[in-house]
């Protein structure tokens, strides 16, 4: 896809799209999404330059810096964070043929800290993944039809993987697209810090979706062509980034051009789940 003459078309705020300003939106998406740990970015941010921080983070700053100068122990606001109940949840989401995956599954190798959520297997526990299924209870279930996530794996995982290991803090990792990431969102209990893997440019998701097909990793049906699978992924990426841009989840985006230097970001995002 290049220029005008090729635009993706789909409903909603990218209903037009080249890659010159798919380029602008996510730009100005790195710019909005700047972390909003307002404890993380006082100690660093100047009184005055706040003002010129965008969105939600800058606005936060500014509530902070005002609570402050009224003479509010931001301390003990803190401290009733830390004591809210919540389970701290690691989210890391966004559109087909990014490389989450393999970089959710390298910050689990890396980092005992983090864990996969706990899953409901069919075989193991028939009689409870019927149950569970009937009742509509499950975030996910896995393409074999064998795997199920609730909510209790999600937020239940992170505690029995720390009473085996001498207390220390778990937190869940949910490697999830965005029709999960929505279910997510909704997931009473849950603290979300959310991280938005990307690309830069429209071009990259085509080569990367044509490598996968071709690969034989994405079935062809029999009434389509590796075209229009193709052009139908392509529109559902455009419409996973709308939420990704739109849904205020993410404080945090990384679009993935070297594994190792996004794997290092995700590093840096996963040190919040422990402030």
């Amino acid at each position: 896809m290049s220029g005008d003459s090729n635009p993706v078309s789909t409903p909603g705020m990218f209903s037009t799209v080249t890659p010159q300003q798919f380029g602008a939106a996510m730009a100005g998406f790195l710019t909005y999404r700047v972390p909003l740990f307002v404890s993380q970015l006082s100690p660093v941010v100047s009184e005055s330059a706040a003002d010129m921080v965008p969105g939600s983070a800058g606005m936060a700053m500014r509530l902070a810096q005002d609570a402050k100068n009224r003479g509010v122990d931001m301390s003990l606001l803190e401290d009733k964070a830390a004591k809210d109940g919540l389970t701290t949840v690691f989210l890391v989401s966004g559109p087909e043929a990014t490389g989450k995956t393999t970089l959710v599954n390298k910050l689990l190798e890396s980092d005992s800290r983090f864990v996969k959520p706990a899953l409901v297997d069919k075989i193991a526990d028939g009689v409870k993944f019927e149950r569970l299924q009937q009742r509509g209870e499950f975030l996910e279930v896995d393409q074999s039809g064998r795997y199920g996530l609730a909510k209790e794996g999600v937020l239940e995982a992170a505690g029995q993987s720390s009473d085996s290991e001498n207390g220390e803090k778990k937190v869940v990792v949910v490697d999830a697209d965005v029709e999960l990431a929505k279910k997510m969102v909704n997931v009473s209990g849950a603290r979300l810090v959310g991280v938005w893997i990307g690309l830069d440019d429209l071009d990259k998701f085509e080569s990367r979706l044509k490598t996968k097909i071709s690969s034989g990793m994405v079935p062809i049906p029999e009434d389509e062509t590796e075209d229009t699978v193709l052009r139908a992924k392509i529109r559902q990426v455009v419409k996973d980034i709308e939420f990704g841009v739109v849904s205020g989840v993410f404080e945090f985006t990384i679009l993935n051009e070297d594994v190792d230097d996004s794997f290092k970001q995700l590093k840096d995002a996963a040190s919040y789940c422990f402030k």
